[in-house]
């Protein structure tokens, strides 16, 4: 069964600096990558790496940015002919600085990405017939993320929603997640508080599920993951690795918690499979780069299992 992903596609400039600049200030940074990016993109690659098909939906430019992440994200097996070239706007691109210690600072210019519409809701729909998943996140319009969640419940494709970049939600937002996975800062914005241990994201997970989400699954970062619904909870600590790059970890996450899922597998190692997942992306710079394989996200569960 395949994953459909519906989201952001950009290129990405990422500055490696010794600290994040404070207003006013100039650093001089050390190196600097420019790869492919954007939220959706990212859990895309990372679907089909991890042994899913995957169909992107989206929009690029026409312009060059546009051309060269088309080309690199293709030879990532990914399928493309739903992603649509917009003549009236340009390509996303995200700047990031990340610093010594792999905490990272990200713009975003939306460019095409926020041009979608019923258009690319109606393609979406077309691919979900053999699907089993579909990804969502916040870096295109909300009300196309909106209609596409529903296209998805009217043919009974599990949503798995990721809030993020966090903006308030309307109630309807919730009623259509199946899972919802905001990280702490996410939680904050969506909640009103924003939890420091496992007790804390229980907390938030009950106000998720009083809201209609399926399963709640509060991503801790270095802490790890808590996850709940109305039949079981549970804890995951958080996988030793050393990190380089914390940039699109939360996306490598999503992409292990839906491919586990789309290959129906219980949520407590669906929610392994995506703490393995972001913990690999934190040992690589980049994002597309940083996306993890099969093969490896396999090894390191079965060394720390």
């Amino acid at each position: 069964m395949s994953i459909v992903v519906f989201g952001s596609i950009n290129m990405d400039l990422t500055a490696y600096v010794p600290k994040l600049p404070q207003p006013g200030e100039t650093l001089q940074g050390s190196s600097y990558i420019t790869v492919p990016g954007g939220k959706g993109n990212n859990q895309a690659v990372a679907a089909c790496r991890l042994g899913a098909p995957t169909k992107f939906v989206g929009r690029v430019g026409t312009d060059g940015f546009g051309e060269e992440v088309l080309k690199i994200v293709g030879e990532q097996k990914v399928d493309l002919s739903q992603v649509m070239k917009d003549p009236e706007h340009g390509t996303g691109i995200a700047v990031i600085c990340v610093d010594k210690n792999a905490e990272n600072t990200i713009i975003i210019i939306s460019g095409a990405n926020f041009a979608l519409d019923d258009s690319d809701v109606a393609r979406a729909s077309k691919v979900m017939t053999d699907a089993k998943v579909l990804m969502l996140q916040l870096e295109v319009p909300l009300d196309a993320c909106l209609k596409a969640a529903k296209a998805a419940k009217e043919k009974g494709v599990q949503v798995v929603w990721d809030p993020a970049p966090a903006v308030p939600l309307p109630d309807e937002a919730f009623k259509l997640m199946d899972f919802i996975t905001p990280n702490e800062t996410e939680t904050e914005i969506l909640v009103g508080f924003k939890p420091e241990n496992a007790e804390d994201a229980s907390r938030a997970a009950k106000l998720f599920l009083a809201k209609g989400v399926g399963t709640a699954i509060i991503k801790l970062g270095a802490r790890g993951v808590y996850y709940e619904n109305e039949k079981e909870s549970g804890f995951v600590p958080p996988y030793k690795v050393t990190p380089i790059d914390t940039v699109a970890a939360g996306d490598a996450f999503n992409a292990g918690l839906a491919v586990a899922i789309s290959e129906g597998k219980p949520l407590a190692e669906a929610v392994h499979w995506g703490a393995a997942a972001g913990a690999i992306a934190t040992t690589r710079k980049g994002a597309l780069p940083a996306m993890p394989h099969r093969d490896e996200l396999m090894q390191l569960m079965k060394e720390q299992a």
